[in-house]
């Protein structure tokens, strides 16, 4: 009677830890099932309070830290989703189907931190457990893409699109390759179709590839509706769809499309400078800030124009007027700046434009010679701007006599500040004579 009290009584506790056990698990599968919905339906914020109490019925379950970590991501939570998908890896098992979508949302976080290797690793190993996981290949693609190899980001879209064909993204970032990844063959193909060169034409020549890329690019800048913007009715001829009444179907110039954009954007592009405040006559000696030209002789616009004019329509000056200088690079100011501080670091002080004078005026040397014998340095920042330094500090006397100079004008205007001895200077002195004779050299 003992030992069948105490099989009851153990039986009971069993019953019980399995109801718990099983309580436990539909809580926890009702709170998921929640907290979808709610995130289905875009309440983030409130499937983000529900995910994190999911995960306090169960800290154990990688598929609350995943889902947590999910909708964390969609509010650009970047840390807290790092934080949740990094702790669901470590509770993963070697062959969890989780895997690589895991690495796979931890290269996006990479990737809009702008850690492109760091991304590019981890799309990588998310293929590794599955080569078909969509948005690591597109991923891969943008960072390929990103680094130059325009090649690779092609292969690497048409993978995605082998698995996924209506991915939008990797479709439209596959036609904007198109130029560097067609063969000669398909861009013949491709120009045949725009009628932009004869239908019986055999081999693609230098200027057949940049026509293709020239009308391939007005196409990627929206222009077949830029030309439907500025017509009730596009004339016939301006533009053929390909692949008619498929999910692939895609509005391309045709060549008389292109001249026709071609022309109507520099029309448009006269009068956009016009309104702000261009005089007509200047219009078309207008340049962009690195000094090229924006319009070409048949009054169309150059490839940097499109941009200047894009610039001129959200009233922003992107262009110089002809009596307007090229602005300094940021590259250039940049060098410009270093080779400041090695001067400095050498023994130069800059001076004022003034200084500069008032020295040539006591030696009576020109600045030709002040520049190659006597320790004078002039940094050109543009055309019109210039920097000045002098050296103070040398073995050879005629260097430091613009120094000398500078102090003594120093000195008239504070006692306290104490002129350098200059043997050179103190010996013309006594002679009265200047540093240089009449024609601005050196005395010999």
């Amino acid at each position: 009677m003992r030992y069948l009290k105490i099989y009851k009584t153990t039986g009971l506790i069993c019953l019980c830890a399995l109801a718990c056990g099983a309580a436990e698990a539909s809580a926890w599968d009702d709170c998921m099932e929640k907290g979808k919905k709610q995130f289905a339906a875009q309440n983030y914020l409130v499937a983000q309070d529900t995910f994190t109490r999911c995960m306090k019925l169960d800290p154990s379950k990688v598929d609350g830290e995943l889902s947590l970590a999910g909708v964390l991501l969609t509010q650009e939570d970047l840390n807290g989703a790092d934080k949740h998908f990094r702790a669901a890896l470590k509770n993963m098992k070697r062959n969890s189907p989780y895997l690589s979508y895991t690495y796979s949302m931890l290269g996006d976080i990479a990737l809009k931190r702008q850690k492109y290797d760091e991304a590019l690793k981890l799309y990588n190993q998310s293929l590794v457990y599955n080569a078909a996981n969509v948005n690591s290949l597109v991923g891969k693609g943008v960072i390929t893409e990103y680094q130059g190899d325009k090649l690779g980001a092609s292969d690497t879209y048409r993978s995605a699109l082998a698995v996924e064909p209506l991915n939008l993204v990797a479709r439209k970032r596959l036609i904007n390759l198109e130029p560097y990844y067609l063969t000669d063959a398909e861009m013949l193909d491709a120009l045949k179709q725009r009628y932009a060169i004869a239908p019986d034409k055999k081999e693609l020549e230098e200027k057949d590839r940049t026509l293709f890329s020239q009308i391939h690019r007005a196409e990627q800048l929206q222009g077949v509706a830029y030309l439907k913007s500025k017509h009730s009715r596009l004339p016939p001829g301006y533009v053929v769809e390909l692949y008619r009444d498929s999910e692939f179907s895609r509005e391309v110039l045709t060549l008389t499309g292109y001249k026709a954009l071609q022309k109507q954007l520099g029309q448009d592009a006269i009068d956009a400078f016009q309104k702000v405040g261009v005089p007509l006559r200047d219009v078309f000696e207008l340049r962009d800030m690195r000094g090229n030209k924006i319009f070409n002789d048949d009054t169309t616009l150059t490839d940097s124009g499109f941009f200047v004019f894009s610039e001129a329509l959200n009233r922003r000056k992107a262009f110089l007027l002809p009596n307007e200088v090229v602005p300094p690079t940021k590259a250039h100011l940049q060098k410009a700046a270093q080779r400041a501080k090695d001067l400095q670091r050498a023994g130069y002080i800059e001076i004022s434009r003034s200084d500069l004078k008032n020295i040539e005026n006591k030696t009576k040397c020109s600045l030709d010679t002040l520049r190659s014998k006597m320790g004078v340095y002039i940094l050109p920042i543009t055309k019109n701007h210039l920097r000045y330094f002098i050296l103070t500090r040398s073995n050879e006397d005629k260097k430091t006599v613009p120094y000398y100079y500078f102090m003594e004008a120093q000195a008239r205007r504070n006692p306290r500040v104490k002129v350098p001895q200059n043997a050179l200077v103190e010996m013309y002195k006594l002679y009265d004579y200047s540093v240089c004779s009449d024609d601005g050299s050196l005395w010999e």
